[in-house]
């Protein structure tokens, strides 16, 4: 009887388990695991935020597991619907929504959710629903059909007021919108003129970051922020602040870094939110250029195995979902690495599994999740 059951019991983990991937699920453990070695030092053991990080892990990972046994076909039947719900609570935030910190994000529906984190995953859905749909018959016309799509939740998230979150929903569905075919002659010009808009910055910033200059549609806080960035010591006790210790940090660490627990500048708490949007120069001060390589290429091997699985998968639905999944993990990497070493302004992006915080562990997790799924039921959908 006992062996029957250890065989039943076998049957069922493998079946559970069955096409979940390995390596991706190797990489996301490895950097839950440094998330829990850096929020050690960075929370310095408070037992109750700990508590709450490991609880915020494990969800991500139920749901990543959950999620990967959900059929693609099943998520592309639900992509319209994901979408129009996600632009029905945007809506009802700006109605009605809950203002915290001076900003107007949530909506209690029973419980208190950001709607604006369910868009990181349903316009990617969106988007590759409708392009799937005009497989073959594609014209200019679908490209500003889905630019439309893409602006609509872009809009109402950058008016909440919430920036950091607007980009990362505006990069997913770019990355959609450039893997589905998008002539470069189209991609050219833009590219051209954010460049001189970013040298028109650079050179007159003197001018430009005046304080009785105003910047069209550009909030106060979020001129502030440019201007930061391209000269932290303008205000180096106000907002330049952040920058400043953040990249003091950074570069204090050496190549070998000062040790786990030894780091001075987050210790001595001259690195505000180190627990969340700088966990990176905790990280970089302990453990040096040494750590922050072997953190990187942890992050390029998501990334690449999460195009792999996509260049593989048997639909353009799944292929440009999967790519922007896969490029959503670069993006958030990205821009966090660059605000805390001074590179981009600072919006308020966490640096995937090591940042503290619930809501995104949840949409990596899910996005996880659908590249698992993809990658599973590869070969029971026909192209």
């Amino acid at each position: 009887m006992e062996k029957s059951a250890l065989v039943r019991l076998k049957l069922i983990l493998l079946h559970l388990f069955n096409g979940f991937d390995a390596r991706l699920g190797f990489i996301f453990l490895a950097l839950a695991l440094i998330s829990f070695i850096v929020f050690l030092s960075a929370g310095q053991g408070t037992p109750v935020a700990l508590v709450d990080q490991i609880r915020n892990l494990v969800i991500a990972f139920v749901i990543m597991w959950a999620v990967s046994q959900i059929p693609p076909k099943w998520l592309e039947t639900a992509a319209v619907w994901i979408y129009g719900i996600g632009i029905a609570l945007l809506i009802a935030v700006a109605l009605f929504g809950l203002i915290k910190k001076g900003a107007r994000r949530w909506v209690n529906v029973g419980i208190v959710i950001q709607p604006s984190e369910i868009m990181k995953i349903a316009v990617p859905l969106m988007l590759a629903w409708y392009f799937q749909k005009r497989e073959g018959i594609r014209s200019a016309v679908d490209y500003l059909v889905a630019a439309i799509l893409l602006a609509l939740p872009v809009f109402l998230i950058a008016r909440q007021p919430d920036l950091g979150t607007a980009l990362l929903v505006l990069a997913s569905g770019l990355y959609v919108i450039i893997l589905a075919g998008l002539p470069w002659r189209w991609i050219i010009p833009v590219v051209a003129i954010a460049g001189v808009a970013i040298l028109f910055l650079v050179v007159f910033s003197g001018s430009i970051c005046a304080p009785d200059i105003n910047w069209p549609l550009i909030r106060e806080y979020q001129k502030n922020r440019i201007c930061t960035l391209l000269d932290p010591s303008s205000d180096p006790l106000g907002k330049g602040f952040h920058t400043i210790q953040a990249v003091i940090a950074v570069g204090s660490g050496g190549f070998f870094g000062k040790g786990w627990r030894e780091g001075t500048q987050s210790h001595l708490e001259f690195i505000p939110e180190k627990h969340t949007d700088f966990v990176f120069a905790v990280f970089a001060e302990e453990f040096g250029f040494l750590g922050n390589i072997l953190l990187i290429l942890l992050f390029f091997a998501l990334i690449k195995r999460g195009l792999a699985i996509s260049v593989n998968a048997p639909t353009l639905f799944t292929r440009l979902l999967g790519g922007a999944i896969s490029m959503i993990f670069f993006t958030y990497a990205f821009v966090n690495i660059g605000m805390v070493t001074g590179l981009l302004p600072v919006v308020g992006v966490p640096l995937p599994l090591l940042s503290y915080g619930g809501t995104a562990l949840v949409t990596l997790g899910f996005g996880a999740g659908i590249l698992m799924s993809i990658h599973r039921h590869r070969r029971l959908v026909q192209s």
